[in-house]
């Protein structure tokens, strides 16, 4: 890809989380995963800590509460001014930075502990992104992910709106990849010890129904937003996309609008 390429195809990623309020859905809906991924990499006082795709801080501010000094980096810093109010609010203080999870502008080794929550996983060049965490963590320290799974119920809400999606660009891959436990490794390679991988459930109870929740993603989850974008001309096409995400919804209530969302938590120690 060309640099000019590679330039517009970081603009319209930003773009894209900007769009709808990301923030509400990591406080209303997956509130519970940043706080589950900083206790399984043990994150402490006086820790040097990145979280890589922050967003509005859904990980590094339980980071930051255990006396860790924090950076939350993100591609698109429109998210940071909610994540600012909610540090503000739980007493923390972090730092907020742009950053290309791609391309990061830290030292190598720099960190004692890089995570991300279904952060790091939307990168659309999965081994550069990889590489990168890798390289700012020092030997010994901590990386820890937390991915939607192919299989699980987000990865398969992008199999569901990928034929209406615009075509990603040439070697882009889907970001549900992450969460699968051979391409991690694969990623990962021998530059890690101690790795563990783990799927788990995310009980979700914030939606009454199927056309509840899919009503609250396309208008407040970015890559929903720009799906329905893109469509947004062919009233039949959204009309589609608006059935099959509702019904997709219905057949994962386990009664009274609850779900659980699969994802697969990942641990290890940098080589």
């Amino acid at each position: 890809m060309t640099e000019s390429g590679s330039a517009e195809l970081k603009r319209r990623h930003r773009a894209m989380w900007a769009l709808g309020d990301y923030p509400s859905v990591a406080s209303e809906v997956i509130s519970g995963l940043g706080r589950r991924l900083v206790e399984a990499c043990r994150i402490g006082a006086g820790q040097h800590v990145l979280d890589i795709a922050a967003g509005s801080g859904n990980a590094a501010i339980p980071a930051a509460e255990t006396g860790a000094e924090v950076v939350a980096s993100d591609l698109t810093p429109e998210l940071f001014e909610a994540g600012r109010r909610l540090a503000a609010e739980r007493g923390v203080e972090l730092r907020w930075q742009q950053a290309d999870a791609e391309a990061l502008p830290y030292a190598d080794a720099d960190f004692d502990a890089v995570i991300s929550c279904v952060g790091v996983m939307f990168a659309p060049f999965h081994q550069a992104a990889a590489d990168e965490m890798l390289r700012v963590t020092r030997p010994g320290g901590t990386i820890g992910l937390i991915n939607w799974t192919p299989t699980g119920f987000i990865g398969q809400m992008f199999a569901t709106m990928k034929p209406f999606a615009p075509p990603p660009p040439p070697g882009a891959q889907p970001p549900p990849l992450w969460g699968d436990e051979t391409h991690v490794r694969s990623l990962l390679g021998d530059r890690v010890t101690d790795l563990e991988l783990r799927r788990e459930n995310a009980v979700i109870d914030r939606f009454a129904d199927g056309t509840e929740f899919r009503d609250f993603f396309k208008s407040c989850y970015g890559p929903a937003v720009a799906v329905y974008k893109a469509i947004a001309a062919e009233p039949d096409r959204v009309a589609q996309l608006d059935r099959e995400l509702a019904e997709l919804a219905a057949r994962h209530d386990l009664g009274n609008g609850r779900m659980e969302w699969e994802y697969l938590l990942v641990t290890a120690r940098r080589s």
